[in-house]
């Protein structure tokens, strides 16, 4: 008969273990409650079989979320991303030292009981009375890990996490349930093993191979005994016990741990002080984890794959899908980056801008015929330190780029071109192109005109009073001749200029629509991005043909799934004798136009100078048939007037397209080309346009000057460019031009030239 307390009735420790038999009589058995042991007699919510057998069975096992690794299309390693540093291993691969330490200190009697511990919760009800608290639990391992499941399955959420650890009656009932579940399907070594990956142990590793590489670099199944306790002690407080911040602490729990493997026979008492005795010896491997991790300067494009992966449908129908296959890991993905192309890239910025410079550069490298993405990068390092930035100067906002991307000028000038032979211009067409003229009065757009009906006109003029007219296309295109350009949209009309650039997926750095301006049309006065230029450029290389910018082969799942990728979409977007005649007259901007410093020797080549206005931005866009880059040069804040400046260590004067982002076109194309095929364009024949007799310059007027400042938008009465960054405010109609004529004015919704 159990002895009664004054006044009558059982102890607390009675009254719990009276309840307990009577339960497991019942069929319900209610264990792991780390109350004191009046708590435990508040069960009845959930004490009875019916209550019991309410409660679903069907616990189902999230995959845990490990690490991904992003690859370059070789299968060289990019960069790990990850939500929870893990890499699950089969229980083969872990010491058995580690086995039976997380054994012995967390649940000793773990292969001889089943989902509950009876023993145990008599002993720890007995101690929680002593204690008047909460001095000892009973959960098993089963339960420790069916709980670890549920914040697994709870993410990042913070509420999901928080309803996954309450202690209340009903929660620890639930795990319980669960718990019975798990012991019947899966048996003692599978528990052991995924609890033993589901863990945490501290400085973000989950699961014991990272942690057995975060605090010994080194593999579990190599964990020496003293190793394995250490890490074993963490579970129960990885912050407390964690041995990189709190050396004394971690060394009492190791030793507790060894101490307890001796009580329970695991090791000897001698091996346990031996162990003891030991100083604890870290070699801790850093947590290394994002795109700042990524090699050969990728760390944009490995941002570029993650935004990506959580903005295309084919990850998941919505935002939550994707990112929630995204945090979970485990993925391989393969993608387009070329290394030899990216370090061409790396190079080429390496030795012509400095990070430390006022301004910087960004360069982006597309395969034609596929849409592929083969080299991206920028001066900026990524990361959050001084001259680093993790916006992606060559991409538009939406994939994590600038606000609005970065004026382009002249190297706008081919997509009118297109737009024109393609409608029937020939490529002989003259213009008069004089020096200097205002803009026209009216100009056809896909609706309403537009009028120049400003005061003073909207004006405009050639870089050199040299550069006066009539010129020829050829020409024109060579030294990019800002009045033969806005004559031949006044001809065409802006319709054509803005069909063609949508079919070249040519869209402002915040995605929307060019609008339809002369100067945007003509003089390249609003934001794109490298990214975009060079994928509209490989069409011109395409003979004609668009392929959207992919970034992304392959994706496999921890289990070897594959999943769809978004897939290159290439469609015509103009004749193929329209692509070959621009690759004839931008042939001949390298050969002997504004960009001959770009020029490549080894192979046919094209290309693009653009400088805008105050000279905030510099362009090189080219190709050849089997790359097409651009380069862009400037104060991401755009800021910066690019004269009397020094770049990459060098002096200069003024900036233009083909000077400073022209060599660096170059030497990434030279190196991301070492040893590719050469084939050569398709062009056709453009006869050199006619001589007056007594012109001794002929329409080849104004090539004297080195091929370096008759790419520049004059900027006079041109609408102003909103700014690329959050924070920096430059109104429409501001930016440009200095003669203080009014800039940007709107009429009927058009913005002015």
């Amino acid at each position: 008969m159990p002895k009664n307390r004054s006044g009558g009735g059982l102890t607390a420790t009675q009254q719990a273990a009276k309840f307990l038999g009577v339960a497991a009589l019942s069929g319900v058995v209610l264990a792991g409650i780390a109350l004191p042991a009046t708590g435990a007699l508040g069960l009845a919510a959930k004490g009875t079989v019916e209550g019991f057998d309410e409660i679903p069975a069907n616990l189902k096992t999230p995959p845990l979320s490990q690490r991904t690794t992003i690859l370059d299309s070789k299968g060289g390693a990019i960069a790990t991303v990850y939500s929870r540093d893990r890499t699950v291993v089969p229980l083969k691969d872990v010491s058995p030292y580690m086995q039976k330490a997380i054994v012995a200190i967390e649940d000793a009697r773990f292969y001889q009981h089943g989902a509950v511990d009876l023993k145990g919760i008599l002993r720890a009800m007995n101690r929680n009375v002593q204690s008047g608290g909460t001095a000892q639990g009973a959960s098993t391992l089963t339960q420790q890990y069916v709980k670890n499941v549920f914040v697994e399955e709870a993410g990042d959420d913070p509420d999901k996490v928080a309803q996954a650890t309450q202690q209340t009656i009903g929660r620890k009932v639930q795990e319980l349930k669960y718990a019975i579940q798990v012991e019947e399907e899966l048996g003692k070594k599978k528990i052991l093993e995924n609890y033993l990956n589901i863990t945490f142990f501290g400085q973000q590793a989950y699961g014991i191979e990272a942690a057995s590489h975060r605090y010994f670099s080194k593999s579990a199944k190599d964990l020496k005994l003293e190793e394995a306790a250490l890490l074993a002690g963490l579970v129960q407080s990885p912050s407390r016990y964690d041995p990189v911040n709190d050396t004394e602490e971690a060394t009492k729990r190791r030793n507790t741990v060894l101490q307890r493997m001796a009580d329970v026979g695991d090791i000897s008492r001698a091996t346990a002080k031996k162990a003891q005795s030991t100083p604890i010896k870290l070699k801790v491997s850093k947590p290394q984890n994002g795109c700042i991790t990524a090699v050969s300067g990728a760390g944009f494009f490995c941002d570029y794959v993650r935004q990506v992966f959580l903005t295309d449908p084919a990850f998941g129908k919505t935002k939550e899908d994707r990112a929630k296959i995204w945090n979970r890991g485990g993925l391989t993905v393969r993608t387009t980056l070329d290394p030899q192309a990216q370090q061409g890239v790396q190079d080429s910025i390496k030795s012509h801008v400095y990070k430390t410079d006022k301004v910087a550069t960004a360069v982006t490298l597309v395969q034609p015929g596929t849409g592929k993405i083969m080299g991206m990068g920028q001066s900026k390092p990524y990361g959050l330190g001084q001259n680093e930035t993790q916006y992606n100067y060559s991409v538009n906002k939406g994939m994590g780029g600038s606000n609005f991307g970065f004026p382009t000028g002249s190297t706008f000038k081919p997509f009118l071109a297109a737009a024109a032979i393609e409608g029937g211009t020939p490529p002989t067409q003259m213009y008069s192109a004089p020096y200097e003229m205002d803009y026209p009065d009216t100009v056809q757009t896909c609706g309403k005109p537009w009028v120049n009906n400003s005061v003073p006109k909207y004006h405009l003029e050639n870089e050199s009073e040299s550069e006066e007219g009539p010129y020829a296309l050829k020409d024109a295109m060579e030294m990019s001749v800002n009045t033969y350009f806005v004559q031949m949209l006044q001809d065409i009309g802006m319709c054509p200029v803005s069909h063609m650039t949508d079919k070249l997926g040519v869209v402002q750095g915040d995605g929307t629509k060019l609008p339809q301006n002369p100067s945007t049309l003509t003089l390249g006065s609003n934001g794109l991005s490298p990214l975009t230029m060079a994928s509209a450029y490989a069409a011109f290389a395409n003979r004609g043909t668009y392929c959207t910018p992919i970034a992304i082969e392959s994706v496999k799942t921890a289990n070897g799934d594959s999943l769809p990728v978004p897939k290159s979409t290439c469609t015509q977007a103009m004749s193929q004798t329209t692509a070959d005649t621009i690759n004839t007259l931008l042939r001949g901007v390298v050969d002997s136009g504004t960009g001959r410093e770009a020029g490549l020797q080894s192979r046919d080549n094209a290309g693009k100078t653009g400088t805008t206005d105050a000279r905030k931005n510099a362009w090189f866009v080219g190709y050849t048939p089997n790359m097409s880059g651009a380069v862009w040069v400037g104060s991401p804040s755009q800021s910066v007037e690019m004269e009397q400046i020094t770049i990459g260590g060098v002096y200069r004067d003024k900036v233009y397209g083909g000077e400073v982002p022209g060599p660096i076109w170059r030497d990434a194309m030279t190196n991301a080309l070492n040893g590719q095929p050469a084939p050569p364009f398709n062009t056709v024949d453009i006869p050199d346009a006619p001589r007056d007799e007594g012109d001794d310059e002929g329409r080849g007027r104004g090539r004297g000057r080195g091929g370096r400042h008759d790419d520049f938008d004059d900027g006079k009465n041109k609408p102003g460019n909103t700014t690329p960054f959050p924070g920096i405010t430059i109104t429409p109609g501001t930016i440009g031009g200095n003669d203080g004529t009014p800039r940007g004015q709107t009429n009927g919704g058009q913005t002015g030239p």
